[in-house]
């Protein structure tokens, strides 16, 4: 009863929160230069400043900006995300809704096998500490962290796709896909993917093993972990049972601050592979002013970055009972 008074508590203040962010967020994207009619009217020799004066009447940019914001936050309540202002005129919570699955699913795996691959290799770095496999395993992670993921992208599409041909370079399906059988099908969308998630992957996993190396010689030079090897316990159940357990606090709060990436983590890999996903829609939105649309991929990014410190939250009073001593849990 306690724990869920408490949470209960956070839920309000992120509530609050989610408002602030909103609150600015709306306020920036109108300071940027550029408006949604511009595409509209300045390309079109026949489109004068009469044109312009009813686009924007309209689309409603030409009231004052608090008015602007209290219509679309009556709507945000009501769950009405509001219509895009491209020629298409779509309701925005279709076009996310359209592109999500293909960016969630993608993120998804790349997470998993980043954590999957991090975390032992943290440990293992960590228990072989200036040792050449460490060292060799340092090298590498630093490497992967400091290559730009776009540069990536091209060498990959480059030696992988130009110049072997091994794998496709973009898009997440074939044409002849509707045309294959239900394996050949699999196997194409694998291809397709295996790029994008392979450089999600490298960068990912350089981030997370150094992570995990320190937070886990940190744990691994605690006079209790000293005493069970003084003691002759072996060494998986200290490294799994003892010092696991201690160390995966750091790495909590990564995956509590991975979950927004689920959506927003890809915008340069979607466009550099031309993924139909959230991130290539939300830098098309950004690009033509689409201020509805940037407005709901910002508070659904808004939304999961609150959902994962909440999450983190959570995961720290299970993990370590210090916290729930100290918080009254």
């Amino acid at each position: 009863m306690i724990m869920l008074k408490h949470f209960a508590v956070k839920i309000i203040w992120l509530l609050f929160v989610l408002w602030g962010v909103s609150l600015i967020s709306f306020a920036v994207i109108h300071l940027a230069p550029g408006s949604p009619t511009d595409l509209q009217t300045t390309l079109n020799p026949m489109a004068g400043e009469a044109a312009r004066a009813r686009l924007e009447a309209i689309y409603g940019t030409n009231r004052p900006i608090l008015v602007q914001y209290w219509d679309w936050l009556i709507r945000i309540i009501q769950l009405d995300f509001g219509n895009s202002m491209s020629a298409d005129a779509r309701p925005v919570i279709e076009k996310i809704c359209e592109r999500l699955p293909l960016t969630v699913s993608l993120n998804v795996i790349s997470m998993g096998l980043t954590f999957f691959l991090a975390i032992p290799i943290g440990i293992l770095s960590a228990w072989k500490r200036d040792t050449l496999f460490d060292r060799i395993i340092t090298i590498f992670c630093f490497i992967g962290f400091a290559m730009p993921g776009f540069w990536l992208c091209l060498l990959l599409m480059q030696h992988m796709g130009l110049e072997h041909n091994w794998l496709p370079l973009s898009g997440i399906v074939s044409l002849n896909f509707h045309d294959m059988t239900f394996p050949e099908q699999i196997a194409d969308l694998c291809a397709h993917a295996f790029l994008p998630v392979l450089v999600t992957v490298i960068s990912g996993v350089a981030s997370v093993s150094r992570y995990m190396r320190a937070s886990m010689i940190h744990v691994l030079e605690k006079p209790y972990i000293l005493t069970a090897i003084s003691k002759g316990i072996p060494t998986r159940t200290i490294l799994f049972h003892h010092a696991l357990r201690n160390a995966l606090l750091p790495v909590i709060t990564l995956i509590g601050l991975s979950i927004p990436g689920l959506i927003g983590g890809s915008v340069i890999i979607e466009n550099v592979f031309a993924l139909p996903g959230l991130g290539q829609l939300f830098y098309s939105a950004v690009m033509a002013r689409d201020y509805p649309l940037i407005m709901g991929n910002l508070i659904l990014g808004a939304v999961l970055t609150l959902l994962g410190s909440l999450l983190a939250d959570l995961g720290y009073t299970l993990a370590d009972p210090r916290i729930r001593k100290t918080e009254g849990l």
